[in-house]
């Protein structure tokens, strides 16, 4: 098995526009993904994203750093970096959303890499490729069920 990236696709009906926001932005981010999120989407910025309740004994929390901004094609970020360290292709992975017009929608692709090069041992790699494929199996199709709902709302 190839541990060295996790490819999504989903097509949303919505705009690029939209779905931008849904991929970038904190208030949006919530509703799909993790359970808080501080970040300011331009790159550079660092922020954090938290699975559980923040604060909490059980919470996880992971740094996020943003590496490009231009809306409404492309957001990526590196995550899983340790806190106060500066991300990196060795310490961290990076998540690329990729928005393409179709039709009255968009597509939606989502790409994390870099799994190779964090240096692991080979049960670390496994497992924490296994984990982030279920996860993204679980989230893309929510992110999905959010835009519908957002741009059903509007």
């Amino acid at each position: 098995m190839e541990y060295g990236s996790i490819e999504r696709e989903i097509h949303v009906e919505a705009t690029p526009e939209v779905a931008y926001e849904v991929v970038s932005s904190p208030e949006h981010l919530r509703e799909w993904w993790p359970d808080d999120a501080d970040l300011d989407p331009t790159p550079g910025a660092t922020g954090e994203i938290i699975f559980g309740e923040r604060g909490s004994e059980d919470a996880n929390v992971e740094q996020i750093t943003v590496v490009e901004a231009d809306p409404p094609r492309r957001f990526s970020f590196r995550w899983t970096h340790a806190a106060g360290e500066v991300a990196t292709e060795t310490n961290s992975l990076l998540v690329t959303f990729d928005l393409v017009p179709a039709g009255n929608g968009t597509v939606v692709r989502m790409k994390e890499t870099g799994f190779r090069e964090m240096g692991w041992e080979v049960a670390v790699l496994e497992e924490q490729y296994a984990a982030h494929v279920e996860g993204w199996d679980f989230f893309i199709p929510r992110l999905g069920t959010y835009v519908t709902r957002l741009v059903e709302s509007s």
